[in-house]
């Protein structure tokens, strides 16, 4: 008998070889019927996966995201079978679960596909679901690995980075490819799917690699829910940022300045000072102080940092000087430089905390295939800061920094989040820099504090920065995608390579602790995120142009120049619209702007010394005085912008 320990704590015993399912059967014939993945031991397995020892259980339904990525990757399997029966001169690569779906890369050859071909691909992919085959798993020798895959190179490369005994295959109906597990139990629970894109993808990620075609595609276990979610991807297609940044004028590129380096225009130049302005006077409060630090340093300051031997191959490659031997780097990273800061001065524990704050712009080389939007681009502002503290300090000023990311998200509307303790991955020390003794003190710090300050939060192994852990909030916007905005770390290690001091009570040097925080994560990705959230309508204290004072005709371009003049006493940010067009056309102007009020001025207004308010999206809040309009702006603002 083995002992299987379920998420509740209970611990039930099973007859040796007995299956996840075994034990779904045993706890309800529902629960039976709805798992499709389980966890043993903390590696994902199948549910028909035979258990020899004890261990915990979770098992997976839908519901789960780990459920959903097996049944993601399971469809992968079924798209793959699908492409190879319709276009069987193509080679099959890799194809993974991603968020919301998955894809598979392949190279077609000489062939090409687009959306015309979509169709066919989704009803060969139905036609394999419903003949509900089982998904297996057995074990395979490199050589009979190698054999079956003799004429496709690219899985021949990944077989040979592979040790004999850890290969598997996963088979369902005629179909078998190379994988490591984690599938439904048949392919009939797959009953609805969606071929969405085709694009480029080079070989592994690298631009000197073939190109291949990568299938993007969903599935559901109900046709409902897959119509349910095509209606929320057009909602995405109307809110995407980059639509909405054109046409609401915020920003643009351009080739001859370069991929992934954007250019704000004059009303997305207001938007980034109102945000940078807003945070500003948060951080004014909790202590911090501005610094300005230049776009380069010489290679040696990253090197000191462990930045150049982290990412230095894929960064932008160092500028050389007329002088013999000296290099600079386009900056990467704020943090060096902050720690140079605190190096120019001698500090006594009488000083700490330091909180050194500073929008930096930072550059980093990315593939231009990965390249979007303002997601992710190669030059960008963090809006970062470094506090310098003793350990003693570290749990309040933590859980302070913890505070103002809480107000940043208060005020921008983004009330759904989960905080994520991220942390290293024991199995790949390599990956960091520092004691182990200093990374379970870091490690231990944020879980108390995430603790303590009653955080939604979950663990993710592995997910640290190279120099220390980290808590990222992980942030679900208004159509339930999940964003990654914010982030705080803890760092022992920085301080220890770039001998950061300050005197201690006793007299003696001891090393500072440094927390690294950026609530915003990096303007240029936040503003595409808030952007995509609210669909362009931002909290009216954020708006750049909060009213448009729409004239009917000439006659009242006067009145409205003494309304507008009224509206800034009043310090709300207004433009007014004189123009000699039909007010129908200058209000649905105004709407597509996403200007939140809409004043219009005719002859009764003039007469009677008001305004009549027309709110966006069509609501009308009649014929008021311009004092009565301020107080309904000045209420809705309090009611959005909180309190720090």
């Amino acid at each position: 008998m083995i002992k299987i320990t379920l998420p509740d704590g209970s611990v039930k015993s099973f007859e040796k070889d007995s299956t996840p399912m075994d034990v779904a059967k045993s706890i309800s014939e529902g629960l039976a019927r709805n798992v499709i993945s389980a966890s043993f031991n903390g590696t994902t397995v199948e549910t028909t996966t035979k258990l020899t020892t004890d261990g915990p259980l979770i098992l997976y339904t839908w519901n789960n995201d780990e459920g959903k990525k097996a049944f993601w990757h399971s469809s992968a399997h079924v798209l793959a079978q699908a492409i190879e029966k319709l276009y069987p001169n193509s080679k099959l690569t890799i194809g993974p679960a991603i968020d919301n779906g998955f894809y598979y890369d392949v190279d077609f050859g000489e062939q090409t596909i687009s959306d015309k071909d979509f169709k066919s691909i989704e009803n060969k992919m139905i036609e394999i679901a419903r003949g509900k085959h089982e998904f297996a798993m057995r074990s395979v020798s490199k050589a009979d690995a190698l054999a079956l895959y003799k004429d496709n190179e690219y899985k021949t490369e990944l077989i040979e980075n592979l040790e004999d005994g850890t290969i598997t295959f996963c088979d369902h109906s005629t179909f078998t490819d190379l994988c490591r597990g984690g599938h439904i139990p048949n392919t009939g629970i797959i009953k609805a799917v969606k071929i969405l894109s085709v694009a480029g993808a080079y070989w592994r990620g690298d631009e000197n690699n073939p190109q291949l075609t990568r299938v993007y595609g969903t599935s559901f276990p109900k046709q409902k829910e897959l119509t349910e979610y095509l209606e929320l991807l057009e909602e995405a297609k109307k809110r995407d940022h980059r639509k909405l940044g054109k046409e609401l004028e915020l920003f643009t590129f351009s080739q001859k300045v370069g991929q992934g380096l954007p250019l704000w225009l004059p009303k997305g130049a207001a938007l980034r000072e109102r945000l940078e302005n807003f945070l500003k006077e948060a951080q004014k409060k909790a202590g911090y102080e501005m610094v300005v630090t230049p776009h380069i340093g010489q290679k040696e300051l990253y090197v000191t940092s462990g930045h150049y031997e982290k990412y230095g191959a894929d960064s932008f490659q160092p500028i050389t000087t007329p002088k013999e031997g000296e290099e600079f780097l386009l900056k990467p990273m704020n943090c060096p430089h902050h720690c140079e800061i605190y190096n120019s001065m001698q500090w006594s524990y009488k000083d700490l905390p330091k909180r050194f704050a500073e929008f930096g712009t930072v550059y980093r080389y990315e593939q231009s295939g990965e390249l979007h939007g303002l997601t992710r681009v190669r030059g960008f502002t963090q809006d970062d800061a470094h506090i310098f503290c003793t350990p003693d300090q570290l749990d309040k000023e933590f859980k302070d920094v913890i505070d103002l990311v809480l107000y940043v998200f208060g005020s921008l509307g983004f009330e759904n989040f989960t905080a994520q303790v991220s942390l290293r991955d024991p199995e790949k020390p390599e990956k960091y820099i520092g004691s182990l003794e200093n990374w379970d003190k870091a490690e231990q710090a944020i879980i108390n504090a995430a603790k303590d300050k009653n955080l939604n939060y979950v663990i993710e192994t592995g997910e640290a920065a190279f120099y220390g852990p980290k808590l990222d909030f992980m942030v679900k916007d208004a159509l339930g995608r999940q964003w990654q905005l914010g982030t705080i770390q803890v760092d022992y290690n920085l301080p220890e390579r770039f001998e950061l001091t300050y005197k201690g009570s006793d007299n003696e040097t001891h090393r500072p602790v440094m927390i690294h925080r950026a609530p915003f994560g990096s303007m240029e990705r936040f503003i595409a995120i808030l952007l995509e959230h609210t669909g362009g309508n931002f909290p009216l204290w954020l708006m750049p142009n909060q009213v448009s004072v729409l004239t009917l005709s000439e006659k009242y371009e006067k009145y409205g120049e003494k309304v507008l003049t009224l509206l800034e006493n009043h310090e709300i940010r207004a433009t007014v619209d004189n123009r000699s067009e039909t007010i129908g056309k200058k209000i649905r102007e105004a709407e597509m702007n996403k200007t939140p009020y809409m004043i219009i001025i005719g002859e009764q207004e003039e007469n009677e010394n008001k305004i009549s308010v027309r709110q966006h999206g069509g609501e009308d809040l009649g014929t008021i005085s311009v004092d009565t309009f301020a107080e309904i702006v000045k209420t809705e603002i309090n009611k959005t912008k909180k309190q720090f």
